[in-house]
């Protein structure tokens, strides 16, 4: 697996969660746990609180809030 650039490394930061590979450690990319099945673009880390996502919907939410658009 190529290394990480400083460059990137200090652009993901906020994303990155160091994995214990053999007898190392490596930066991997890590996001939200509501966010890793998402489609959508709008990924965010895992070291975040996600309060509001616009494009979640939750499987226990009823039916009649979806079609109302809430």
């Amino acid at each position: 697996m190529p290394r990480m650039s400083n460059k990137r490394r200090l652009e993901w930061s906020f994303f990155l969660r160091q994995v214990k590979v053999g007898n190392t450690t490596c930066d991997r990319i890590t996001y939200n746990d509501l966010c890793r099945g998402c489609t959508h673009s709008c990924k965010q880390s895992f070291r975040a609180v996600i309060i509001l996502c616009p494009h979640y919907y939750s499987k226990r939410r009823k039916k009649e809030d979806r079609d109302n658009g809430r």
